[in-house]
């Protein structure tokens, strides 16, 4: 499948900043399961920097914009094509061990309930059997509901509340996962809407769990499946902040605001 990504964003400040500095992870990940064909990051005004992929296997490019700044705009164009590997990262280079990821953040610390989701799992028998039953179990125990949350939320206040978005979905498997020690990781990237119309972010994110003989297979809580041709994937880290596409500061003090519209859509 051939899929065409338009991915805008946009800062504006109250008043002028001295300076914005940003980190983007908004390379298409390298694998068996996407080519990218055309892909360009822009940055208005901005000078770029320096670059290079981490040890999770990303691409994390460097920015800069020199001041005074009052609207910075980051836009992201390109068409990439996709293959269904059934959700498995299959040929992703990465040199960090699994078990990194088996470390909490304070939104994915388990708590009693998120706990419990795993309770009953066959692990050590059939993890991979395991990780699709918890992927089923945290679909049913939070509905997606779009601003239910916001990105301060902990996987296990969304439990708690019963609703989420696919932020929530991912960090509260990941939290279930990492407590009955299985590696998991977040995902962010993008989803090509579908036939049937179901809502979600087209700017997406899901989880990816770490199956022994196997290796990262990814689920998407949010969606009931396992990421196919229609996702697009961009990077991974301990929960989304981590693995956020674009991380930055700015440097005065302006208020910033926020706005992004994303166009995901195959190609004809």
């Amino acid at each position: 499948m051939r899929i065409i990504v338009d991915h805008l964003t946009r800062y504006d400040y109250d008043q002028p900043v001295r300076a914005v500095v940003q980190s983007h992870r908004l390379t298409p990940s390298l694998f068996d399961g996407q080519q990218v064909l055309r892909w360009t990051v822009t940055v208005s005004d901005g000078q770029m920097g320096g670059g290079f992929r981490d040890a999770a296997g990303d691409w994390v490019q460097g920015w800069t914009v020199l001041g005074p700044v009052e609207q910075i705009t980051v836009r992201v164009q390109g068409e990439i094509e996709t293959t269904d590997l059934a959700g498995v990262l299959r040929g992703h280079r990465e040199t960090i061990p699994p078990e990194v990821y088996l470390r909490e953040t304070p939104v994915t610390e388990p708590d009693t309930a998120l706990r419990a989701l795993a309770e009953g799992l066959e692990i050590v028998v059939n993890p991979l059997s395991a990780a699709h039953e918890l992927s089923r179990r945290v679909s049913a125990a939070i509905a997606y509901t779009p601003g239910a949350t916001d990105a301060r939320t902990t996987a296990a206040e969304a439990l708690a509340r019963g609703e989420g978005v696919c932020q929530d979905h991912a960090h509260a498997l990941i939290s279930a996962a990492r407590s009955v020690g299985l590696p998991a990781r977040y995902v962010s990237g993008y989803l090509l809407a579908n036939a049937e119309g179901i809502p979600h972010e087209a700017a997406h994110a899901w989880a990816e769990i770490h199956i022994a003989g196997l290796g990262w297979v990814g689920f998407d809580p949010a969606n009931e499946c396992c990421p196919d041709a229609r996702y697009i994937r961009l990077g991974s880290g301990l929960d989304a902040e981590d693995a956020a596409p674009i991380r930055g500061i700015a440097r005065g003090p302006g208020q910033e605001r926020m706005d992004v519209v994303v166009s995901v859509q195959v190609q004809q």
